[in-house]
């Protein structure tokens, strides 16, 4: 637990090659400046709170427009601040129907410091009919894949989707396509594309990640808006492992991103205000770490990541 000075993080968990998951209880924008040195961070993975009304524990989720668009931009001011020239800046955003602009809004408001180099659709229910999948699919029929939040309303679809959209300074950080690829499902298209390497494809700018099943919200996922451990677990192997010194989530919530972390065994820092939250963050690392590491090692290129920078210690 942190102390009252803020001095001491509430919770360092060892990772191996004398690297560690520290948490603070703490506000982001606080907590950047304070804990982090310039150009320290090469990945920032995180989904900040989309000002619907939302009821957190310790934020209050519904702010004027401009207020919150304020606030994105003085949060950003900090993430230009810690992120390395070459580092990715990762932000999953979606829009309530009734407001489809406001994770573009919000994104215009990254863009006036960063470049966009990829968006990133994280689709989380989709239906697929077999009649349009090849025969080489193994689809015997229609399927439904996923869950989602049914819409009240006869004028809006449900929402199936939210966005990642990849920042970085000057839109050309080189990105490990294949840690993340898929299988060519018709094998003929590895000759056709001149991609023989492991017979594998860009996986592309939509990627499935449904929600784990839970059987008790309270228990399972004790948080209103949580993504899972997958979604920025790929976002740092998209910018490679191997390039990777530290990366961090400012809103980690209740650890999705902890336990990625974890599961990589990659240095992470992550921000919360809220002790109870970060009591499950805590807990959930924990046991990811009890659990079977996800470092790809097909490749040399996805070995160790480097010796992460010290972290400021001016706290």
């Amino acid at each position: 637990m942190a102390d009252p000075k803020g001095d001491r993080p509430f919770a360092r968990l060892p990772l191996p090659r004398r690297a560690e998951i520290v948490l603070w209880n703490e506000d982001c924008l606080e907590g950047l400046a304070r804990r982090l040195a310039p150009g320290s961070v090469d990945v920032i993975a995180t989904s900040p709170p989309y000002n619907l009304g939302i009821r957190y524990g310790r934020y209050r989720d519904r702010l004027p427009r401009a207020e919150y668009l304020g606030w994105i931009r003085a949060f950003v001011l900090q993430v230009d601040r810690v992120l390395s020239n070459r580092g990715s800046f990762f932000l999953n955003v979606g829009s309530p129907p009734r407001d489809p602009w406001f994770a573009w809004d919000v994104a215009r408001e990254v863009g006036q410091r960063f470049a966009l180099q990829n968006v990133v659709h994280w689709i989380k229910s989709i239906a697929i009919d077999r009649r349009f999948t090849s025969r080489t699919s193994g689809v015997e029929r229609d399927l439904a894949l996923g869950h989602y939040k049914p819409v009240g309303s006869e004028r809006f679809l449900h929402s199936a989707q939210e966005y990642v959209f990849h920042f970085s300074r000057s839109g050309d950080v080189p990105l490990d396509r294949l840690a993340i690829g898929v299988a060519y499902q018709d094998p003929s298209n590895i000759a056709r594309w001149h991609r023989p390497r492991e017979a594998m494809r860009c996986r592309g700018s939509t990627w499935f990640l449904p929600y784990p099943t839970i059987q008790r919200r309270a228990r399972d996922r004790p948080h209103p808006a949580t993504f899972p451990p997958e979604l920025p677990e790929w976002c740092v192997r998209l910018h490679g492992v191997r390039r990777t010194r530290r990366w961090i989530d400012p809103f980690v919530g209740i650890g999705a991103s902890a336990v990625a972390a974890a599961r990589l065994g990659i240095p992470f820092v992550g921000f919360d205000i809220d002790p109870e939250y970060l009591a499950v963050a805590r807990d959930r690392a924990r046991r990811a770490l009890a659990g079977p590491r996800s470092i790809d090692d097909r490749s040399p290129r996805r070995a160790r990541p480097a010796r992460p920078p010290s972290l400021r210690r001016d706290g």
